[in-house]
C-alpha cells in the first residue's frame, strides 16, 4: 500500500521541519546577537510586522535596526508551540526585552512565511496591554521580590 505514496508527501513534510527550524534559529540567533545568522536567514525583502504598528521592509533596514540595539537592550525567547504546513511556520511563544535587570516578558503569537531557506515574512501579533502593563509590574515585582524572578 505504502507504494503508492507520492514522493512529495516525504519532501513536503522534511520542508516543512525545516522551516519551523529556520524560524527557530532566526530568534535564538537574536537572542544570542548572532546577526550574522539573523542576516543570512532574512530574505532580502522581509516584511516585520509588529500588528499595530508600522511594518518594516528590508533585510538592510531591519538590520541596522537590530545592530542598533546590540549591548543596549538584549531579548529572549521561550517557544510554547510550533507549527507548519508548507511554507507557513506559526509559533506560540514568550518573549523578553531585557534592558538590564529588567526583563519585560510579554506573549507572542507569530507568522512566519519561509522560502528557499529565508524568512520573507515575519509578522507577529501581542496585547499592547500585556507589554505597556503588565510585563512592567511583572518586572517590577521581580526587582522587589527576587523569588518572582525567572531564568529565561
Amino acid at each position: 500500500m505504502t507504494d503508492n505514496v507520492p514522493e512529495t508527501t516525504t519532501t513536503t513534510v522534511t520542508a516543512a521541519a525545516d522551516n519551523a527550524e529556520i524560524v527557530q534559529k532566526f530568534l535564538f540567533a537574536m537572542a544570542e546577537e548572532d546577526f550574522d545568522t539573523v542576516e543570512s536567514l532574512a530574505a532580502p525583502d522581509l516584511l516585520w510586522q509588529n500588528v499595530g504598528l508600522p511594518s518594516l521592509r528590508g533585510r538592510a533596514r531591519i538590520m541596522n535596526l537590530l545592530r542598533r540595539g546590540q549591548g543596549r537592550m538584549g531579548f529572549a525567547v521561550k517557544f510554547h508551540r510550533i507549527a507548519q504546513e508548507g511554507s507557513t511556520v506559526l509559533t506560540e511563544r514568550t518573549d523578553a526585552l531585557i534592558f538590564g535587570p529588567v526583563r519585560l516578558r510579554f506573549w507572542v503569537c507569530g507568522t512566519f512565511e519561509v522560502h528557499n531557506g529565508q524568512i520573507e515574512l515575519w509578522r507577529d501579533y501581542f496585547d499592547f496591554f500585556d507589554i505597556m502593563v503588565k510585563a512592567p509590574l511583572r518586572a517590577a515585582l521581580a526587582a522587589l521580590i527576587p523569588s518572582k524572578r525567572v531564568s529565561f
